[in-house]
């Protein structure tokens, strides 16, 4: 969901705060156990409890689950998947694939509420699962929703002539003083003027995998067409990436709404894209983005603890956001070989994965609030804890 989410739940947000230099790899020494004091068997075992805690939740007739939404429930097929595939195991393939299928068979393109980037978060898991499993269905499922979403994507061709087919309205080729070409708008219907972080996140992502996984240059150009729309509209000059804009008029959202799933989609996409191209530029925006991402005080503390999301009582879209930016800098984690880089990263999942333990957990159950305190079981915390769980099996090897 977009930031219009955030404003319906009430949710504060933060201003910018006083990042450390972009380029600076260097690991804050003020952030709060920055290294890995667990074995991998307790790190899998942590991983299997985490996920065994929410599957009762699972209603198997939608393939959601009880507490959160729609976009969430992709997200725990999304873990379940990578959590096989970063293992190099099958644990879950027939419950991945078999739910992925019922939704599929339930919604046209993934699409249930009409927001093209719910469709995208169950197209990515999709994505996923073929990329775990090898499982040709999968990427069928995964290409199909990335042609149904291509017909919301702004061409240069659109870009030039001021208008889209799909939308019944003008749209402006430029806006923030560069082309508005390769955004991807929020919603299906011929009247939203949304173009979002998200959205274009979502499908710069999907179409690096895509290219990644048939070669297809078809969806390499894709993808170079939105990485360029993020960094021409969304980027801040504190390389956060910034929320949305209305192709109608090229209003944009306010600098102070920033959230980490948009610089986490981003980022995925970005690390896909620099190993599929080999173009140099993308692996530079994507460190960074990351630089920025885990150092700035907007979502995080300055022991390095996240605190975006925290919500003790009823579940809300901005409690999903942070496991995608942990998602996403996993991927740019296995595929850079910057190893500073790469330890900026790893000294930050550490950091979410030894708070989660010490200051959210009961039992195998995590709170959404990673400061603290615990609480008893919600599948939004569930959910949010995850990706925590699963990029430490990886990036503590």
């Amino acid at each position: 969901m977009s930031i219009s989410s955030a404003r319906l739940y009430g949710i504060t947000i933060l201003a910018l705060g006083t990042l450390s230099a972009a380029q600076d790899l260097g690991v804050p020494l003020g952030w709060r156990e920055f290294s890995n004091k667990y074995s991998q068997a307790t790190l899998v075992s942590n991983a299997v409890a985490g996920i065994n805690a929410i599957m009762p939740q699972l209603t198997s007739s939608n393939a959601q689950f009880t507490g959160i939404g729609y976009w969430q429930a992709a997200n725990v097929w999304s873990n379940l998947a990578n959590n096989d595939h970063w293992a190099g195991t099958t644990t879950y393939q027939s419950q991945v694939v078999a739910n992925l299928n019922t939704a599929w068979s339930l919604y046209a393109n993934y699409d249930e509420w009409g927001y093209n980037d719910d469709a995208q978060w169950w197209g990515s898991a999709a994505y996923y699962a073929y990329r775990a499993y090898d499982d040709s269905g999968m990427l069928a499922n995964a290409v199909a929703t990335w042609n149904h979403v291509s017909s919301y994507v702004i061409t240069a061709a659109d870009a030039s002539a001021g208008s889209i087919s799909t939308k019944n309205f003008a749209i402006k080729g430029t806006c923030n003083g560069a082309t508005m070409a390769g955004g991807v708008f929020w919603r299906p219907t011929d009247d939203d003027t949304n173009v979002n972080a998200i959205t274009t996140g979502l499908y710069l992502s999907l179409s690096a995998f895509l290219a990644d996984a048939t070669g297809d240059s078809t969806y390499t150009n894709a993808a170079i067409l939105s990485a360029n729309w993020i960094k021409g509209q969304v980027l801040n000059s504190n390389y956060l990436v910034l929320d949305t804009v209305q192709a109608n008029d090229c209003t944009t959202s306010p600098a102070t709404e920033l959230f980490t799933y948009n610089s986490g989609k981003a980022v995925e996409g970005l690390a896909v894209l620099a190993k599929v191209t080999g173009d140099s530029q993308w692996s530079d925006l994507y460190t960074n983005i990351v630089a920025a991402s885990v150092k700035n005080t907007v979502w995080q503390g300055a022991n390095g603890v996240i605190t975006e999301g925290a919500s003790a009582t009823a579940n809300n879209d901005v409690v999903g956001f942070k496991s995608v930016l942990l998602r996403g800098l996993h991927e740019v984690y296995a595929r850079s070989t910057n190893s500073d880089l790469k330890t900026l990263i790893h000294s930050y999942l550490d950091v979410q994965y030894n708070a989660i333990m010490e200051l959210a957990e009961t039992g195998s159950t995590y709170s959404s609030s990673w400061t603290g305190p615990a609480q008893s079981f919600t599948t939004w915390g569930q959910l949010a804890a995850l990706d925590v769980l699963t990029t430490a099996l990886d990036t503590n090897k």
